[in-house]
């Protein structure tokens, strides 16, 4: 990957993600009223409509739900590269890029464990990417 990349700017209801990303922490929100975790942040449940959310840290660990290898030019990007759904071990989806594993189906394996690794973009933002778990 290469400097050209598009910087995430965060928002008040995404800031706490961003900051702890660039601790090295996932963080999720969960539902007081309903229990549902969930990803991406926003002020309220999208299960049940509750404001009564906490932020809590997540594993890392998630499994390989679905992904695509992109072979055109992006910013930022040397193709060909995998862009990835992650099934966390909380529940959530999350798209994101797998690291530190060749682009190819053969490498690329659904349900394969991952874990979360940060790369750092900026003094700012750290940006939560996956690459293979460690047995």
């Amino acid at each position: 990957m290469s400097g050209d990349r598009i910087i995430p700017q965060p928002t008040p209801e995404t800031q706490h993600y961003w900051d702890g990303a660039k601790r090295g922490e996932l963080l999720l929100q969960t539902c007081n009223s309903c229990s549902h975790t969930y990803f991406p942040p926003r002020p309220f449940c999208p299960e049940c409509g509750s404001r009564d959310v906490a932020v809590v840290k997540a594993s890392g660990k998630g499994r390989l739900y679905s992904y695509i290898i992109n072979h055109m030019k992006a910013p930022g990007y040397e193709p060909p590269f995998a862009v990835a759904v992650v099934e966390l071990e909380e529940g959530p989806r999350i798209m994101t890029n797998i690291l530190e594993c060749e682009p190819t189906p053969e490498a690329l394996q659904l349900d394969m464990p991952l874990e979360v690794t940060f790369e750092k973009l900026s003094d700012e933002i750290s940006l939560p990417q996956f690459k293979p778990a460690k047995s």
